[in-house]
């Protein structure tokens, strides 16, 4: 699958962009580096890439100046933040500006890896899913032209795909779609970014027992975290989270705050 998806790595590190490059290219991924926004900008103006990986903290430009010009280019290309915990703020206020995820330096192979695989699969299902259903819509189509041609169908009958038991998780008013990764709360079909989606499956499948910070971080995005820094991870993400599904994010009705612990769903 990697051979053929390209990374552009933007960081003013050398070190880093070095290391980091090896890491990709080593597991079959197209890499190209830019150690400025200028040489960002002459990348990016020949095309695409599949992802992303964005340095906050540069000599000419800050990361996040540079953030709304990589969206408007490209407003469906994945960015990755690239940070150092001190900047931890910056790069929450980064995925409120659209990128998609945030990695802590100092970089971890396996780490980086995994989210990297996390992110193309789902931009690559997110794809195949609106071609099928585009596909769908024309053979529905298609069916209706033959059956106003010879006078209706046959009566009482109707192909069914054998349910795969593995792809949704419920649990209460919640149904998660694990393929296609949304989220259906009752009647409502709910957007969530990859990571927001995430942190929902972790809370859905301990419902409703408590998760703690450090778990939610772990199992969510597959990294260890002191409990303090766990809990800051986890509080932007819980926030997307109530302001999607909770009619009211200060009084919610499904993701309570178990003091000292971490957060729990009740369904």
């Amino acid at each position: 699958m990697s051979a053929a998806k390209s990374i552009l790595i933007i960081d003013d590190e050398p070190n880093l962009r070095r290391s980091l490059a090896l890491i990709l290219q080593r597991e079959g991924y197209s890499v190209t580096t830019a150690g400025n926004a200028h040489e960002a900008n002459q990348c990016l103006e020949a095309g695409p890439y599949d992802l992303v990986f964005l340095d906050l903290k540069m000599p000419d430009i800050n990361g996040l100046d540079l953030l709304p010009e990589i969206r408007e280019l490209y407003p469906n290309m994945p960015v990755l933040i690239l940070t150092a915990h001190a900047s931890l703020d910056s790069a929450i206020d980064a995925v409120r500006k659209g990128a998609r995820d945030y990695l802590l330096k100092p970089i971890e192979p396996d780490l980086i890896l995994n989210r990297i695989e996390d992110v193309l699969s789902g931009q690559e299902g997110s794809r195949r899913r609106q071609e099928i259903v585009g596909e769908m819509q024309g053979l529905l189509s298609e069916l209706g032209q033959i059956d106003r041609s010879v006078g209706g169908g046959v009566p009482g009958t109707s192909i069914t795909p054998p349910p795969d038991p593995t792809r949704l998780l419920r649990r209460g008013a919640f149904i998660l779609d694990l393929h296609a990764r949304y989220v259906r709360l009752g009647d409502e079909v709910v957007t969530l970014s990859p990571t927001t989606f995430d942190y929902l499956v972790t809370l859905v499948r301990h419902s409703p027992d408590p998760v703690s910070y450090e778990h939610l971080v772990m199992e969510s995005q597959g990294f260890t975290s002191s409990p303090a820094e766990a809990r800051d991870i986890a509080r932007w993400r819980i926030h997307e989270l109530r302001k999607a599904i909770e009619a009211d994010t200060k009084n919610p009705k499904y993701i309570i705050t178990v003091r000292g612990i971490g957060y729990r769903l009740v369904t």
